[in-house]
């Protein structure tokens, strides 16, 4: 078996990924991307596609990539949501913002996320940046069931992983190339979100149109009176 070897990259975080994966595996993999949903500065658009690089090579099988960068989103997004269940907004957001290339705003916007989009947020969050990480932090806080939590968290992370994982597997050591498309991926959700959104606001709308003219009161007609 190959000792994984980096392409060059950005340096320390590539090579310290590739060092726990070299030395555990997939489970490595999975501890990084567990510690990127509560550390956010550390980017799984690199951690993500190094790990199916890391595949193609035949460190693990690529199945593994996935499924334990899955499972390691989901025990780090769960951690935030604790978080957000047992702390005060204030200390969460002080604590937050003195976290490098993080601040506060990245929690109000997360919240705002959350309180516009509800549930699904959790699912569509985990795909979008600056969003992926706080959004579980909201749903602690507005007490979302943890089953549900759980369930959306480990959908929306299946979706992204597999994305990467396998975007590094195809490309071996051009993994960095997924990388430079994420924004592209990353833009395609957005847009599915907004289409998602408009067409629940249409069919509400109907609906409540609907319910309206069955709630109007008929007009009765009389007969003239011709007496």
């Amino acid at each position: 078996m190959l000792p994984v070897q980096a392409p060059a990259s950005d340096g320390g975080l590539a090579d310290w990924a590739t060092d726990l994966m070299a030395t555990f595996g997939a489970p490595g993999a999975g501890l990084i991307v567990a510690l990127e949903n509560v550390f956010p500065p550390i980017p799984s658009e690199i951690v993500l596609p190094l790990a199916g690089f890391a595949a193609g090579r035949g460190e693990f099988s690529v199945w593994a990539a996935i499924l334990w960068t899955t499972a390691g989103s989901v025990v780090g997004a769960f951690a935030l949501y604790l978080v957000g269940m047992l702390c005060s907004e204030g200390w969460v957001r002080r604590t937050i913002a003195r976290m490098p290339l993080v601040s506060e705003d990245d929690v109000r916007k997360a919240e705002s996320w959350f309180d516009r989009h509800g549930r699904a947020s959790v699912f569509w969050g985990r795909m979008i940046p600056g969003v992926r990480s706080f959004v579980s932090i909201p749903a602690g806080q507005r007490r979302m069931p943890w089953w549900e939590f759980t369930l959306f968290t480990t959908l929306g992370s299946l979706v992204w992983n597999s994305v990467f994982v396998g975007g590094g597997y195809a490309l071996g050591s051009r993994w960095q190339l997924v990388e430079q498309y994420a924004g592209v991926f990353q833009t395609v959700v957005l847009t599915l979100l907004v289409a998602l959104v408009g067409w629940m606001l249409v069919k509400r709308y109907r609906r409540h149109r609907a319910v309206r003219r069955m709630e109007a009161p008929t007009q009765v007609l009389q007969p003239d009176d011709r007496s």
